[in-house]
Formats: structure tokens, C-alpha cells, sequence
């Protein structure tokens, strides 16, 4: 390697704009995520109006991935995601303008956080195959652990920097923050070089592919076990997030700064979690993944104590870095089973399961606190998670899936490594989906 080149052979002018434009998203949105929540708050809303406005950003997600999957296998990819991040863009810079206006009403904000799931509905399954197509099979563990890293470390410092900037200068601006780094990542897609991708074949209409993308999905029992299993972690995880979270931050633990703090260490454990997968490729994929999702359930039970904030950032922590493991392996099997062409689509029926109960979670999340307690419900977050869980492992091809070694590719013009399809890694945090891309 030339001693002036600073990046891997393998990483290429794609992947580095793909990670540059992932790391600008997540320092705007992980902070921007925590100032939906106070904005509310501060405009005199309940746990109720916080958890549906979580819901009005996922609802869009529900009623729209399908289609942007079709789409992401019909169009090119890059421009579904350039379009995705100006509509979330503009859905932001609105809301910001909105709440440093003064006075927001909740319909209004609802409105917006919709405008700017629908964005996340049709960026995700197009993003899902763009990434690892840039590097080769032999690579693609390397570089969805690096990229993940690099993306994480990005939320790290926009909670952290998110949550201390909504208590100096309240959560518009941090909202305006989110709408410029959406202009900034979509810029950068915007010069993504696609001339090495083949032209898709147009399918028998959207019906069609949709169809087909649902044989794909129903006929592989680990895929829709473990999305069945993760329609009610992230349900649960979500709403203890979006809703309880900045609650118990506000009654128990000082303000946005403590709860933005024990985000950022989530975010330091998703590193070390990268750093580790980056290493380690355990034989049995899914076994290992879905083991590590059992700590999920421990942020629910430390806001349900509640525990002090240090002890809360070592939960954070702790579950940041067992989830990494799960998405590393997750994203591994999905590029070692599934046809690059039907990728979207796939992914799409993934996002859709895994985000389904989401909007009616994060709506019940007030309600359930009033009739139950904030605890009570918060601990039965964390069965929830234990459970859904301790049931996929009965599936046998969770307990059995084994890695393959990929096939060595042929060298091609340009850096770019012949394909060894793979998808992206999502822009959301694995545990927390309603980040845009």
C-alpha cells in the first residue's frame, strides 16, 4: 500500500462517502431524537403527547417500507436515498423553525415527525444495499464493523452533545443541527459513483415484487423468528427510550444532560462491540447474535430502579456492546443468504415486522404509566425483551446457522471489488429505529 493512502485497499470513494455521510446523520439525529421528546415536554405535553409523537415518526415507517422496498429494487438506489434525506431535511428545519417560534402545537409536531418517518420509510431498504456492495465478500465483516464504529461513534457525541445543547439553549436548535446534517449526508450520496452497478431488470409490477419479496421471507424461518422477536424488543425498547426515558430523566436524574450522557455510553458499547466484531467471527452466527439480546432488557430494569446515572451509563454500555454483536451477525446472515437483487424487498418485510408494534407501543406507553406505574411498566419492558427472545432461540436454525467462507472475487476497474452483494448497515441504531437516515 502506497505509504500517503490513509484507508484500506478495500474502502473505496463509495464506502468513505457512504461512512461520511452516516457519521454527519447520526451527530445531528441522536440529539435530535432526545429534543423531539423535550420539545414536548417543554410545551406543556404529557407522557402521553411524548409518546405519540415518537408514534407519528414510526407510523409512516409501518405503512411505507413495503413500498420503498419494491422501489429500492426497481430504481437506483442512491437516488431514493438523496431524495429521502431532502425530505427529511426539509420535515426538520420546519420543526426547529417551529418550536424556536414558540408555542407548537402537538398536532403540528406530529405532523412533521410523520413527514420525516416517511423519509426513513423509503431511505432504509434503499440503503440496505449499497454499502457492502462496495467491498468484497471476504471484506464485508470488516467493513460493516468498521462503518458501524465509525456511525456509532457519531451517536456517541451527538447525544451527549445533544442532550447538553437542549439544556443551554433549548431543543430547536438542536432540531435545526439534525435538518443541516440531513443536507449535508444527502450531498454526499448525491456523488456516490454507481457506473459499476448493473442495470436492474424491470419485475412483473410492484404487486409482483412485493410478492416475491415475501416468499423470500416467509420460506426462512431464523428471518421471520427473529423479526417476530424483534417487533416486541424494539416495541419495548423504543417506548422505554422515547418515552420513559426523558420522564425518569426529568424527575430523577437531573434534566437532558444525564439521560444524553447515558445515550453516548450505549454508543461507547456499540464501539467496543465494533471494535470486537471487527475480530471475532463466531461460526454460529444467530446463536451468538440472539444471545447477546438479552441484555437489551437491562436499560428498562435501570430506569425502573431507577438507577443513578453512572449506573445507568454502565447498562448503556454493557447493552450498546451486546447489540453490536447482534447486528454484525445479523447483517452477516442476511449477506450470506440472501439474493443482492431481492435485498430490499427482504430487508423491507425486515423493517416492517421488526417496526410494527412500535407506533402502538410508544401511543399505550402514557397510558400504561397512569394505570400501572412507571416501574411496573418499565419492568415489564424488560420481560418482555427476555422473553420474546428466550423464544427464537427454540427455532433450529437460530441454535444451527454456521458462516461460509464467501467465494474470492474477481478483481474489477476502478477499486471497486466485482460483487459479493451485501447490504448496508442501518442507519438506526439497532435498538432504536426511529433515527432517519
Amino acid at each position: 500500500m502506497p505509504a500517503h493512502r490513509r484507508r484500506p485497499a478495500w474502502a473505496g470513494r463509495n464506502y468513505t462517502l457512504l461512512t461520511g455521510a452516516a457519521v454527519v446523520t447520526n451527530l445531528g439525529s441522536h440529539g435530535a431524537l432526545i429534543a423531539a421528546a423535550f420539545a414536548v415536554m417543554e410545551s406543556g405535553g404529557s407522557g402521553s403527547d411524548v409518546g405519540l409523537v415518537a408514534a407519528a415518526r414510526t407510523v409512516p415507517l409501518v405503512l411505507f417500507l413495503l413500498i420503498g422496498g419494491a422501489l429500492a429494487d426497481r430504481l437506483p438506489r442512491h437516488r431514493v436515498m438523496v431524495a429521502a434525506n431532502a425530505l427529511n431535511c426539509v420535515s426538520q428545519a420546519a420543526f426547529a423553525v417551529l418550536v424556536l417560534a414558540g408555542d407548537p402545537q402537538l398536532w403540528q409536531m406530529m405532523l412533521l415527525t410523520a413527514l420525516c418517518g416517511t423519509g426513513t420509510a423509503f431511505f432504509n431498504p434503499a440503503a440496505e444495499g449499497m454499502l457492502l456492495s462496495t467491498v468484497s465478500g471476504e471484506h464485508a465483516n470488516r467493513a460493516f464493523a468498521l462503518f458501524r464504529m465509525a456511525m456509532n461513534g457519531a451517536g456517541i457525541g451527538g447525544a451527549a452533545l445533544g442532550g447538553a445543547m437542549i439544556a443551554v439553549i433549548g431543543p430547536g436548535w438542536v432540531l435545526a443541527v439534525d435538518a443541516a446534517a440531513f443536507a449535508v449526508a444527502g450531498a454526499l450520496r448525491a456523488f456516490l459513483d454507481v457506473s459499476h452497478v448493473p442495470d436492474r431488470t424491470p419485475g412483473g409490477g410492484l404487486l409482483a415484487d412485493l410478492r416475491e419479496g415475501w416468499v423470500e421471507f416467509k420460506t426462512r424461518p431464523w428471518l421471520w423468528g427473529i423479526v417476530l422477536q424483534f417487533s416486541v424488543v424494539v416495541a419495548v425498547v423504543g417506548a422505554a427510550e422515547a418515552v420513559y426515558g426523558p420522564l425518569v430523566a426529568r424527575d430523577q436524574l437531573g434534566g437532558p444532560a444525564p439521560w444524553g450522557l447515558a445515550l453516548g455510553f450505549f454508543g461507547a458499547g456499540t464501539i467496543a462491540g465494533a471494535v470486537l466484531m471487527m475480530k471475532w467471527k463466531p461460526r454460529r452466527l444467530l446463536l451468538v447474535g440472539t444471545l447477546c439480546v438479552f441484555p437489551l432488557a437491562l436499560p428498562s430494569a435501570g430506569l425502573a430502579v431507577p438507577l443513578p446515572v453512572w449506573g445507568l451509563c454502565v447498562v448503556m454500555l454493557v447493552s450498546g456492546l451486546a447489540i453490536e454483536v447482534f447486528g454484525v451477525n445479523w447483517m452477516t446472515t442476511m449477506h450470506q443468504e440472501i439474493p443482492e437483487e431481492k435485498f430490499s424487498r427482504v430487508s423491507a418485510y425486515d423493517w416492517f415486522g421488526s417496526v410494527s408494534m412500535l407506533p402502538l407501543a410508544t401511543a399505550l406507553a402514557g397510558p400504561a404509566e397512569s394505570a400501572f406505574g412507571r416501574a411496573e411498566a418499565l419492568w415489564g419492558c424488560a420481560v418482555l425483551v427476555v422473553l420474546a427472545t428466550a423464544l427464537v432461540l427454540l427455532i433450529p436454525d437460530v441454535r444451527n446457522m454456521t458462516r461460509r467462507k464467501p467465494p474470492a472475487p474477481p478483481a474489477v476497474a476502478g477499486g471497486f471489488a466485482a460483487r459479493e452483494p451485501g447490504p448496508e448497515p442501518r442507519e438506526a441504531a439497532p435498538h432504536l429505529p426511529l433515527t432517519p437516515g
